[in-house]
């Protein structure tokens, strides 16, 4: 990508440093920005010294302006070499204007120093689509949360509670807004007590903001041609409750799946159960994972595509998993042009990643998996046992067989066995059972079109039946001749090669909620709800995950407030709780 391009922010001076193209600023000081990120944030909040001796094993930084990543490259650099055992670095930073990957490598080539911190930092770059973005660091225990959107939606919009905080946005002169009292008042409140700030800049505003907040600040000799800089500190300490151990996940499908992946990188000892006569969509030969169209571009729309973007990143992570990219969705109806086109000018996808074609809309970073991969690797070794009774102790939770014994005990439990989860708790789930249907021929490229037709290792699927209500699994030949009708609407000339043949399948029952949204809560006795996925799992699970993880561990979710409120699992009714069956 051409730095100046108009979509960039960024452009290049003669003397070689960028400069903001929006506020005319320089995004480092010209002396040394890296000895300027350490000497004014990271020793300015007290680091590496307040990594240590803290009740938590969890260490929270929030960062107002991400830029080039220097800032997040310094502070990996130095928690790597001076964290303790065992913790781990949640990263919150938000950036209105991100720069792209190519662009944020010639800035950070300044300092070779910086390694690794700074590769794999370029090696995992966010992206640019409005919303959220998860980044696993991996080498480092740290993961990083960018809000791509202005400052205040995405304090707002954030969990978390940071110890810690860069306000590093451009100069108050230049970029006002970011300095806002409104802007400082919404730090405090997502700050932990005794959280530190830090800034380059000691204006009068920033220091009334500051102070108005709640925070007390103290001038410091400043860096390079800058004679003072600012630190601040809110009063207090963070008192950090006692945390589970151990996780028993209910359910070896894709949500149970993806809440043993994201327990495990937190640090708790998982234990996936599983139906041994359970059925899920989990165990076709291929899937696919792609997001539900929403032309609104409102929360559900931003749900899926954050959701698409978390699951691709992990999916690709897993060596194998991945049988296929991009997939095209057929206009079957006459408004379905203008709904692709809509949808393709939304900032919620990167860009580029929906194009509408004369097909209909291509997906471009939407996947064919095969599942058995995933759920293999992310589950481990499964318990093959039915539990019929959760039962509430004091220090945590029995699971039991139909025969009242004792399979093992948890500190918690989560639910994540799809319609059978109603038979643990009360929830509003309906089945929908659903057939697939597959052959050793040769595939198409990955299609839907109200049915799909993907490739699996071997050959091509395509279905799938959807009968509410029904919860039989056995394989039904008149249900294979239904595949094969539906795929004569959308693919006629591969159902005409496909006539007469005999196909393998399986049937599945999908879980669904009245309003078609999945259900990701925490009970009030504590139990995690994964469950009402319907036909998009793959794409779902393991950002909701992430979030229920996140919930249970009083960590920061990767999943905006405005997002995580349509999904909690008490949504329909009066809170739910568990009194075994």
């Amino acid at each position: 990508m051409d730095p100046t391009a108009p979509s960039s922010p960024l452009l290049w001076r003669e003397d070689g440093l960028p400069q903001s193209s929006l506020y005319g600023d320089v995004y480092f000081s010209s002396v040394d920005g890296l000895a300027e990120a350490r000497a004014v944030f990271l020793a300015g909040c007290g680091l590496p010294e307040r990594f240590n001796g803290r009740f938590s094993r969890d260490f929270v930084v929030g960062e107002l302006g991400f830029g080039s990543g220097l800032n997040i490259a310094a502070l990996l650099d130095m928690w790597r070499q001076t964290k303790p055992r065992g913790a781990k670095l949640h990263i919150f930073s938000i950036e209105a204007h991100p720069l792209d990957r190519d662009e944020a490598a010639r800035i950070l080539a300044h300092w070779p120093e910086l390694g690794e911190a700074a590769q794999v930092l370029l090696d995992h770059w966010p992206g640019r689509a409005r919303g959220f973005h998860r980044v696993d660091l991996p080498g480092f225990d740290a993961v990083l949360d960018l809000a791509v959107m202005d400052v205040i939606e995405a304090l707002e919009a954030w969990d978390g509670a940071a110890d810690a905080w860069f306000l590093d946005g451009f100069s108050p002169a230049l970029n006002p807004a970011m300095w806002r009292e409104e802007v400082l008042a919404a730090v405090a409140k997502r700050s932990a007590p005794g959280a530190r700030a830090a800034t380059f800049t000691v204006a009068g505003a920033v220091r009334r903001g500051l102070q108005a907040a709640g925070f007390e600040i103290a001038k410091r000799p400043g860096f390079g041609r800058k004679r003072e800089r600012l630190e601040a500190w809110l009063p207090g300490e963070r008192v950090t409750p006692p945390r589970p151990e151990t996780l028993a996940v209910i359910g070896g499908g894709i949500a149970g799946a993806s809440l043993a992946r994201a327990a495990c990188a937190e640090g708790l000892a998982v234990t996936v159960l599983d139906d041994p006569e359970g059925v899920a969509a989990s165990g076709n030969p291929a899937a696919l994972v792609t997001p539900a169209l929403d032309a609104g571009g409102g929360s559900r729309a931003a749900l899926y595509a954050q959701a698409l973007a978390r699951a691709v990143a992990l999916y690709e992570a897993e060596p194998g998993a991945v049988i296929a990219q991009g997939v095209t969705q057929l206009a079957t109806g006459e408004r379905d042009p203008l709904r692709f086109a809509k949808v393709a000018e939304q900032d919620l996808f990167e860009p580029g990643a929906m194009q509408v074609t004369e097909a209909g809309l291509t997906m471009a970073s939407s996947l064919v998996i095969q599942p058995s991969v995933i759920t293999t690797v992310w589950c481990g070794e499964v318990v093959r046992r039915r539990v019929a009774k959760l039962e509430r102790e004091s220090d945590g939770w029995r699971l039991l067989d139909e025969t009242g014994e004792l399979i093992l005990r948890a500190d918690r439990v989560a639910l994540a066995g799809g319609i059978a989860t109603a038979k643990l708790l009360p929830l509003p789930l309906k089945p929908v059972r659903g057939q697939a249907s597959w052959t050793d021929a040769p595939a198409p490229s990955p299609t839907a079109f109200g049915g799909y037709a993907i490739p699996t290792r071997d050959g091509v699927l395509f279905g799938a039946t959807h009968d509410r209500g029904e919860t039989a699994t056995d394989v039904r030949p008149e249900d294979h001749a239904r595949n094969l009708d539906t795929l004569a609407k959308g693919l006629p000339d591969l159902a005409a090669s496909l006539a007469g043949q005999a196909f393998e399948g399986r049937a599945a029952i999908r879980a669904t909620t009245p309003d078609r949204m999945p259900l990701a809560g925490v009970t009030g006795d504590g139990l995690l709800v994964l469950t009402g996925l319907g036909s998009r799992g793959f794409c779902l699970a393991p950002l909701l995950a992430e979030h229920l993880v996140a919930r249970l561990l009083d960590l920061p979710s990767p999943l905006p407030r405005v997002l995580s409120h349509p999904v909690e699992s008490d949504r329909f009714d009066s809170p739910v709780t568990s009194n075994g069956v």
